[in-house]
């Protein structure tokens, strides 16, 4: 248990922590459509590719659009970890593995809260939508993220 603990601390303090800044000028954007049980879910996204993008991540905004976000591109997998310091919205955080699989999802996040928030392993991507949107569409783990980052974009 202690080693988890280090471990836990270890990827709070290097891991990149999300919140997001005000407008993301300047970053590109994507699609990103999931394919869920009641058909598909489409949001165009910004993306997050670098280090200064993805620290800044959603800080500070105050709305989102039901069909946009971000999308956190890690350019290799390994354990991700997030927290919402600095962002007063509620968000659905989905962790996405290399072959475009959800792995899991993290619901209707606490606004400014800085517990972190998991990968439940190793994931090459994270989606940030508004919270409560994955419920609503059915978004689910094991689904499939299609986006050019995993080379199967609709």
């Amino acid at each position: 248990m202690r080693t988890m603990r280090k471990i836990a601390a270890f990827l709070f303090s290097i891991v990149l922590l999300t919140g997001c800044s005000p407008g993301g000028e300047g970053l590109p954007t994507t699609r990103v459509v999931i394919d869920t049980g009641s058909g598909p879910a489409a949001f165009t996204v910004e993306v997050a590719a670098d280090e200064d993008s993805q620290h800044r991540g959603l800080m500070f905004r105050t709305e989102l659009a039901p069909d946009a976000g971000m999308l956190f591109d890690f350019h290799k997998p390994a354990p991700r970890s997030f927290w919402m310091k600095n962002t007063p919205i509620s968000l659905d955080m989905i962790f996405i593995r290399a072959d475009g699989t959800i792995a899991n999802i993290a619901t209707n996040t606490i606004p400014y809260s800085e517990d972190p928030i998991l990968s439940s392993e190793p994931v090459l991507a994270v989606l940030e939508i508004k919270g409560g949107r994955a419920a609503e569409l059915g978004i689910e783990p094991g689904q499939t993220v299609h986006a050019k980052i995993f080379g199967n974009a609709n």
